[in-house]
């Protein structure tokens, strides 16, 4: 049985609370108390270390555990500094200090998301007096250096890591303990709903809950898409509307159904065979081949477009987003065992910005009905 474990803002509190901790008492605490609110649990997160840096300032470090998840932040270590302030009318504060990435699409704003602020301002502001205020400076000394090995950069998250997430719980999406969590999710939306959403991380879930889709119709995936097709074709679901980061989603239009990077990768070969299919120049297909990550080529088919005032953009991604609904048909047919697919599938990709590249056919006429 897989361990779970919890996610980088549980960690990020819990140093707080244990350096809020010695500024009241002047004694260090061995185990933080942290409320998760999602869900409505207490985790009792151990602290590694606490010191006073003045009479009205105390850092506390954690370190991450993740449980059984494949997971870069593993052990990576997290402080919080915690100060008291007499000005301003916020009883606390957020700062992202040392390795909290910035969110270059924000106005550099620190990438401390919703349910970090949430678990943060709960859980301090329930143990401060009245009239007291806290700023929290949040460091993640490892944060920069990890951050080269994510993908943040291609959402617009630079020079470090960000407080993601929606819920406490660090689940091991990679293992098939997981998949068993996501089926029984699938399994209970499915008796409620004739359509549903499948996003596979939790950009595709923000961004869908703003488009308005109604989030009992939202099921997480991970990298679990072909499975989770099959199930929802077996538990009668009539439609599935597939929403996804295209550096993601497109891997299904090259056949590839679980899309972890350590299992297959075919982006750079999915995209220059649309392009070549398109009608592009050699060098241009060329360009997008060798582009670092498909993010890097949408930027150049952007140029194109611009340069030339050609479409290039939205005829390389509706072709790909028809071949992802074609694909995955295609996939559920062959592993049903009647031969033919109860459920129809459409297919909508966003880029780094979280903007809609192209919506599917399908998906125009699915979208429609969710929001």
């Amino acid at each position: 049985m897989s361990r779970s474990g919890y996610t980088l803002p549980v960690f990020a509190i819990a140093a707080a609370l244990a350096a809020l901790h010695w500024l009241r008492d002047r004694q260090p605490l061995k185990f933080a108390s942290v409320d998760l609110i999602e869900p409505a649990q207490i985790a009792e997160i151990p602290i590694e270390q606490v010191a006073g840096l003045s009479e009205n300032s105390a850092l506390a470090i954690t370190r991450s555990d993740p449980g059984d998840n494949l997971d870069l932040t593993k052990d990576t270590p997290v402080w919080a500094l915690v100060e008291w302030r007499e000005q301003g009318d916020d009883a606390v504060i957020i700062k992202g200090g040392e390795g909290i990435g910035r969110q270059v699409n924000a106005d550099d704003k620190p990438a401390i998301y919703a349910y970090a602020q949430r678990l943060l301002q709960e859980n301090l502001q329930r143990i401060l007096a009245p009239g007291e205020k806290i700023t929290v400076t949040i460091i993640l000394p490892q944060g920069r250096s990890l951050a080269v090995r994510t993908s943040n950069s291609a959402f617009g998250v630079v020079e470090g890591l960000s407080l993601l997430g929606t819920t406490g719980i660090s689940q091991p999406l990679s293992t098939p303990d997981q998949l068993a969590v996501f089926r029984t999710e699938l399994q209970n939306k499915a008796s409620h709903f004739e359509s549903l959403v499948f996003c596979i991380g939790e950009n595709g879930l923000d961004l869908a809950r703003k488009l308005g889709i109604n989030p009992e119709q939202l099921v997480k995936t991970a990298n679990w898409l072909g499975p989770m097709l099959v199930e929802a074709d077996v538990l009668g679901v009539k439609e599935i509307l597939l929403f996804g980061y295209h550096g993601k989603l497109m891997k299904l239009a090259g056949g590839i159904f679980h899309t972890h990077h350590y299992l297959a990768d075919g982006r750079r070969e999915i995209l220059a065979a649309h392009c070549a299919i398109a009608g592009l120049k050699s060098p241009d297909i060329q360009t997008v081949f060798n582009s670092a990550t498909a993010e890097a080529a949408l930027t150049y088919l952007r140029s194109l477009d611009t340069a030339t005032g050609s479409d290039w953009v939205n005829q390389v991604y509706t072709a790909i987003a028809e071949t992802i609904d074609i694909r995955s048909q295609e996939y559920i047919q062959s592993h049903s065992e009647h031969g033919t697919a109860v459920t129809t599938c459409g297919s909508i990709l966003f880029d780094r910005d979280r903007k809609i590249i192209v919506k599917s056919k399908t998906a125009g006429l699915l979208i429609g009905k969710l929001c």
